[in-house]
């Protein structure tokens, strides 16, 4: 379970904080924020996602992926119809 939480905890500080970051360098109009913290917040997020491929194991990662994208595509062909 702790592998399968930084899984999916590697996908919350991955894009969505790089985002977070690049909106707070614009409103405190200070470009170093995003272009110095983006890639460190991302590069973090790589760790945490293999940390938790690490401690779920193979088999356990492959199928939360599969269940991850299933859900994520059920979601969009709903949007869509």
């Amino acid at each position: 379970m702790l592998g399968i939480s930084a899984i999916a905890f590697s996908y919350i500080i991955g894009w969505p904080a790089v985002g977070a970051l690049g909106a707070l360098s614009i409103y405190l109009e200070k470009p170093l924020i995003v272009a110095i913290g983006g890639p460190l917040t991302y590069g973090l997020s790589h760790l945490v996602f293999l940390l938790g491929m690490y401690l779920a194991g193979a088999d356990y990662t492959r199928i939360f992926l599969r269940w991850a994208t299933r859900v994520t595509v059920e979601k969009l062909m709903k949007k869509d119809s």
